[in-house]
């Protein structure tokens, strides 16, 4: 330790090999340490300089100083001159390998030379720093940099490890130089933006002699536009707004930085096919005709298209044209592969109208509804002017696809953009922000798809017509691989109609063995696996044509059979009931499944329930413990004893109320030993009293009991009407038992005799 005079400095941080010149009374010194002051007290690390000078300066000692190295002072003494000193831990730089900074210089040094260039230095400084070969002393030269604030220089003093120290420097310039490098890219910028407004003018201007020499000029722009508003046919009130704008371009010039912005407004308003309209086909047999050959089943949405071309006829018939709340606003709900946008596109084609899709999954921004607004730099309109535009009529079919998965966020909810677009009585005067002039949408007959109706906002779900896509039969199915998956995969895999042929029983084997799903993509990938199979023995000359596609190049192709009938092997044993769902992607069966073991009591529940599912368990076991004596289970039973439901397909969450029967079946058929009949399948919500109440999805729970191989299905009795959903071939294959308690569904689920109950 070393006793040192403490010289304190405002603002100031001195580095060693740095010389400095100030006021203070250091007589009888030759070393001292200059620390700077900041608020609150001294830095943590001071210099131990040199005195080398000292002058009189009216009255005043002034000393010359040369910073030597840094040092760490301790406790503060007054000598007996009472002088304030303070004991400093000299630290001189201890040098680092060259492994640990050979690189840091190079880069330091470098980046160094790029800022100096910048600056426009003339070399002497580069070479200075070009000079040092201390890693520590080259670190301490970023402190000579006027950029660097009073902090960022305390900070360097403050490192001690000279690697640290170097890459604190490092970033310090870095800094730098990016900022130097913006600021020279906005003096370039601004340059070559006065010199290319310099040479513009001086073109337009010889560009105006020319015009003049021709006798052209610059009206020859405007009567073009003059003379396409003229023709468009707009409304009267946009055509007055068309003419305003095209009065301020023609004011302005076109050589006007705002006159780009006009022109671009103005194509958009000449682009909207204001006055085009297709020939609507008002023919309700020849648009059923259509809709037959495109799609098997659907008679829901080809009875309401059919109804719509009905009303119009006679709407038309009798002058009835303009009632602006005559268009429908048709919104297709049901799994993914039933068929809801190429319904869109057969709509089309069945009434003569123009086809335009707009996807709306996964779009968050309002704009893109409503478009932008014309002060926005790169502004555009939305996407139902763009729908119009690419139309070319103002009576397309719009199809909204996949409206179900519409976002929000911060830039608005599309949503609520869409409530005036799908509302016949608002429609006729829709704005968009960009055009801001009011469109007619009347005219336009909007399809909207989705999977769920759950996720549809209620405002914008009341303003649609809901037509439910439940999925298809296994005859529909086999119907629709006939007539329209197997052709198409011939097509696509390079073979024809006569290469190869199969039977509906192959393609029956397939719908039940391969696929379990409310749609057909499934169906059609299976198809395609076959025959891909298929071609590649025919090109690689392994089998001569035709090719006959049976049951066993179906196995070849697709391996062993992915589903099977299970319902029997998992209800043989008491403890497990068949439920029925509906998820996403259509109709489902689950296997609920109790247990008992010994325990505190309560409930165990798996498989991923939400709450719902969760309330419905629990009520089970309430009500089978509150009705023990009547369902013949000892009281006893429940003592000492827990009680485990598990779902299973635990990756998949699930929920709902309709699970609710099918548990109270699953504990009472343990409890009581009797196993749950395995031709039966339920659904139904249960309450504390033993009432069965009504669910919804029954179309899609029945069909997915039908190609479980269930034949019959318990269900709510105020559910009983919902049973004309159901196709009328499979109504005559199952039998159906609605209940209105829970007394019944147990009687008519469980089987009569009991197995011993494995405890």
């Amino acid at each position: 330790m070393t006793l040192l005079k403490l010289v304190p400095l405002d603002d100031v941080v001195v580095f060693p090999g740095m010389p400095v010149t100030l006021p203070a009374d250091v007589e009888g010194d030759t070393r001292v340490l200059l620390i700077p002051r900041r608020k609150g007290g001294y830095g943590k690390v001071g210099i131990v300089a040199e005195v080398s000078e000292r002058v009189d300066v009216g009255g005043r000692s002034v000393v010359s100083l040369m910073g030597l190295h840094r040092g760490l002072p301790g406790a503060a003494v007054t000598d007996q001159d009472g002088v304030l000193r303070v004991e400093v831990d000299e630290r001189p730089d201890v040098a680092p390998p060259p492994s640990l900074t050979v690189d840091l210089e190079r880069e330091y040094r470098a980046v160094v030379e790029e800022v100096l260039e910048l600056r426009g230095d003339d070399g002497r400084i580069s070479a200075f720093v070009r000079s040092i070969t201390n890693p520590g002393s080259l670190a301490d030269t970023a402190g000579y940099s006027p950029d660097l604030n009073f902090i960022q220089k305390l900070e360097l003093l403050e490192t001690l490890d000279v690697v640290e120290r170097l890459t604190l420097a490092l970033r310090f310039q870095e800094e730098r130089l990016a900022e130097l490098r913006v600021r020279k890219r906005i003096r370039d910028d601004v340059d070559s933006g006065a010199q290319k407004q310099q040479r513009e003018y001086f073109l337009r201007r010889q560009m105006e002699a020319i015009r003049k020499e021709l006798g052209e000029n610059e009206e020859s722009i405007v009567e073009e536009y003059r003379k396409k508003i003229t023709a468009a046919g707009m409304p009267e009130a946009v055509q007055k707004q068309a003419e305003r704008e095209l009065a301020r371009f023609e004011r302005m010039g076109d050589s006007n930085a705002e006159a780009s912005m006009i022109r671009t407004y103005l194509d958009w308003l000449l682009a909207i096919p204001w006055s085009k309209r297709s020939d609507e086909l008002l023919d309700p047999q020849h648009a059923r005709e259509v809709l037959d050959h495109d799609h098997a089943g659907l008679e829901d949405v080809k009875r309401r298209i059919t109804e719509y071309l009905a009303v119009r006829k006679l709407r038309a018939e009798r002058g009835l044209t303009d009632d602006r709340r005559s268009g429908a606003i048709l919104t297709l709900i049901g799994p993914p592969g039933t068929g809801k946008t190429s319904v869109g596109e057969s709509i089309a084609r069945a009434t003569g109208r123009k086809f335009v899709r707009m996807s709306l999954g996964g779009v968050r921004d309002e704009a893109e509804i409503r478009g932008h607004r014309r002060t926005y730099v790169g502004a555009l309109p939305g996407r139902l002017v763009r729908a119009l535009r690419d139309a070319g009529t103002m009576n397309p079919v719009i199809l909204l696809d996949e409206v179900d998965k519409l976002g929000a966020d911060w830039r608005g909810d599309p949503s609520a953009a869409l409530l005036e677009v799908l509302d016949p009585a608002q429609n006729h005067a829709f704005q968009d922000h960009y055009l801001d002039v009011e469109l007619d949408l009347s005219h336009v007959l909007f399809i909207a798809t989705a999977n769920v109706a759950d996720t549809i906002p209620g405002p914008l779900l009341d303003r649609m017509e809901v037509i439910r896509f439940d999925g298809y039969t296994t005859d529909e199915k086999v119907a629709i691989g006939r007539g329209y998956l197997w052709p198409r995969q011939v097509e696509r895999n390079g073979l024809g109609p006569d290469d190869v042929t199969t039977g509906d029983d192959v393609l029956r084997l397939v719908v039940s063995d391969y696929t379990r799903e409310a749609g057909v993509r499934q169906l059609e990938r299976e198809l395609g696996t076959v025959l891909r199979k298929t071609a590649t023995r025919i090109a690689a000359g392994h089998q001569p044509k035709p090719v006959v596609v049976d049951s066993a190049a179906v196995l070849e192709a697709l391996g062993r059979p992915k589903f099977y009938q299970e319902a029997a092997a998992r209800t043989a044993v008491p403890g497990v009931a068949t439920g029925l769902a509906v998820t996403g992607a259509g109709g489902d069966v689950l296997f609920v499944e109790a247990a008992s073991m010994a325990g505190k009591g309560g409930l165990v529940l798996t498989g991923q329930l939400g709450d719902v599912m969760k309330e419905s368990a629990r009520i089970a076991l309430t009500y089978i413990q509150s009705h023990a004596m009547q369902l013949g289970i000892d009281e006893r039973t429940f003592d000492g004893r827990e009680f485990h439901v598990h779902v299973p397909a635990g990756a998949i969450p699930k929920d709902g109320p309709s699970a609710g029967v099918t548990m109270v079946a699953a504990l009472a058929s343990l409890l009581t030993g009797r196993p749950v009949r395995s031709s039966v399948g339920m659904t139904g919500e249960v309450t504390l009293q033993g009432h069965v109440l009504p669910i919804g999805g029954l179309k899609q729970k029945v069909l997915a009991a039908h190609a479980a191989g269930l034949t019959e299905v318990i269900l709510p009795q105020r559910n009983e009407a919902d049973l004309d959903d159901v196709p009328s071939d499979v109504r005559e294959k199952m039998q159906f038992h609605p209940v209105k308690s829970v007394d019944e569904m147990l009687a008519l689920s469980l089987e009569p005799s009991a197995l011993p109950m494995v405890a």
